[in-house]
């Protein structure tokens, strides 16, 4: 794989791409979280097929350069310590450390208290803090499960076994078998931008790209899908 970096003038913005070649059949162009573009094309094509191909998808891009640069900022690395917000189901609370004998984590009156032998020991309140997100998050992502269900049962879609793990860059995905996967972190999200996730796996085992039908399909179950994937997108989560 051979890569550059390009740009061009589309009216007076400037666009600028990273182009990447490789051994493939189409080009594709994405745009990163922190704006930047970048071109995946087949080996061999040339730089005015590129950049004829950018420009067709110029408004594209600066669409979704404009929806990024709209999300909050990155939240700093959080330190584990008293006073900090975490969230949880779209909500901010504030972490309370208390010294004590017995380790336990309860979510209470906006605060969510951990009582740990040290709390000067990040690192142990941290792995408490995980155990409690992955405890809540397996009540939390079956309850919406089962709730969400029924919106596709009559479309044939058989139940899913459900897997919860971290990942870095999806909210969701699915399996040929029939499996869903939901990413840890929705746990902080609100219960709509969840159920959003769900029901976008859930068409995915009877559509399995994106096209029209997917989007038919995910529209009959979900028809304010757009507004919850924005809402999504916006949430900050660590």
């Amino acid at each position: 794989m051979s890569k550059g970096t390009y740009g061009f003038l589309y009216g007076e913005t400037r666009i600028e791409y990273s182009l990447l070649y490789a051994k493939r059949k189409t080009l594709a162009i994405s745009v990163k979280p922190d704006r930047s573009v970048v071109v995946k094309a087949p080996t061999g094509t040339s730089l005015a097929d590129v950049e004829a191909v950018v420009r067709k998808r110029a408004n594209w891009i600066l669409r979704h350069q404009r929806q990024f640069a709209s999300y909050p900022p990155p939240t700093p690395p959080r330190q584990y310590v008293s006073g900090e917000t975490h969230r949880y189901l779209g909500r901010q609370y504030r972490l309370k450390v208390i010294e004590a004998e017995k380790e336990w984590v309860k979510l209470s009156r906006g605060y969510l208290h951990i009582w740990t032998a040290n709390p000067q020991d990040t690192e142990r309140v941290k792995e408490l803090l995980d155990d409690w997100y992955k405890r809540q998050a397996s009540r939390v992502f079956q309850e919406r499960l089962d709730a969400c269900y029924p919106r596709v049962k009559r479309l044939g879609i058989a139940y899913p076994p459900l897997v919860i793990r971290s990942m870095k860059s999806r909210w969701g995905s699915c399996s040929p078998k029939g499996k869903v996967t939901l990413n840890l972190k929705l746990i902080q999200t609100p219960a709509e931008c969840i159920d959003y996730v769900i029901l976008h796996e859930l068409c995915h085992l009877r559509e399995h790209n994106h096209g029209p039908g997917y989007y038919a399909l995910l529209g009959q179950v979900c028809p304010d899908w757009k507004a919850r994937k924005a809402q999504l997108n916006s949430c900050e989560v660590v």
